[in-house]
């Protein structure tokens, strides 16, 4: 007879004991996660109340911003709770709940920044059509595309690790995870992998390669045009390469974590490994686009002055 249990609490046992160290980490990262509130707000609100900002691309940064907002929420909240905790023992039902938040935010980063992609593109192919094919009716739907698919694909996941009997309640991460809760259980997950492979394609690699298409044939047009227009290329498109560059990288960590025995690499490694992925974009993207971009860095020194 199997041994299956339904734990009540999952331990998330990557978190190391700091003792008193704990209280100057916490100190940090609350700063830290401060920081990027404050920092995503401000684009956002230099945005919405900019009339001349009231365009395709930066209605696509504020998204995104927004959604660095959601991410760091469904992360920070609950790992400074566990930074001041002796132990780290999480409801079943939070870690879920936690698993829910993180993953639609990484598929709502990549989906939107497939949109930001294809912005560029129109920009810089097809000028003449930009207004045409962006139009406001265009702009709601890929928006609405962006979040609707990835709520109810992360959704089903989340809902199939939901109804597995599990046999342990340990976690290896410092949050929690779809595939980490999936490797718990008891029986067989082949349904859970078929459909976890199906929406990492679909929400991972699908936008990634679209991306990668988009680049290349921005590329191919720059290469028979004259330095100038490179140059306002650059200009348009570093803040974006730089976004996906770095998401990209921070998506493969964390896939490649959730395969492999984290026992066997470094614990602090590992640690860090797994919080680029929830850190380092939210931290990164009101950067780009707010010091980078000169119409958002320009109104953002006005509207301080002005304060």
């Amino acid at each position: 007879m199997e041994n299956h249990t339904n734990p009540l609490f999952f331990n998330l046992t990557m978190f190391m004991d700091m003792g008193p160290y704990r209280y100057p980490a916490f100190v940090l990262c609350f700063l830290l996660y401060v920081f990027i509130i404050v920092a995503n707000l401000v684009v956002m609100v230099v945005i919405a109340r900019e009339k001349t900002l009231h365009e395709p691309m930066y209605i696509f940064i504020m998204c995104l911003t927004f959604n660095s907002l959601y991410g760091s929420a469904g992360f920070f909240l609950r790992f400074l709770q566990d930074l001041l905790s002796k132990t780290h023992l999480i409801p079943r039902l939070a870690c879920l709940a936690q698993v829910y938040l993180i993953y639609t935010y990484a598929s709502y980063e990549l989906t939107l920044l497939g949109i930001m992609a294809y912005d560029r593109y129109v920009a810089i192919i097809q000028p003449l059509h930009y207004h045409n094919k962006l139009t406001f009716r265009m702009i709601t739907v890929l928006v609405l595309l962006a979040w609707v698919y990835p709520a109810i694909s992360v959704g089903l996941c989340v809902y199939l690790a939901s109804t597995l009997p599990l046999c342990d309640n340990r976690i290896r991460k410092v949050f929690c995870a779809t595939w980490d809760v999936v490797k718990l259980s008891c029986v067989t997950t082949g349904l859970n992998s078929v459909v976890g492979m199906f929406v990492t394609t679909t929400t991972v690699f699908l936008p990634l390669a679209f991306v990668l298409y988009t680049y290349v044939r921005i590329f191919l047009v720059c290469r028979k045009r004259g330095s100038e227009f490179r140059s306002k290329v650059i200009q348009k498109c570093l803040p974006h390469i730089v976004t996906f560059v770095n998401y990209s990288i921070t998506v493969f960590c964390d896939i490649s974590l959730s395969r492999i025995n984290l026992g066997e690499i470094n614990p602090f490694l590992a640690i860090i490994l797994s919080l680029e992925f929830v850190v380092i974009p939210p931290l990164l993207n009101p950067l780009m686009y707010g010091l980078k971009l000169p119409e958002i860095r320009k109104l953002m020194f006005s509207f301080m002055k002005k304060a």
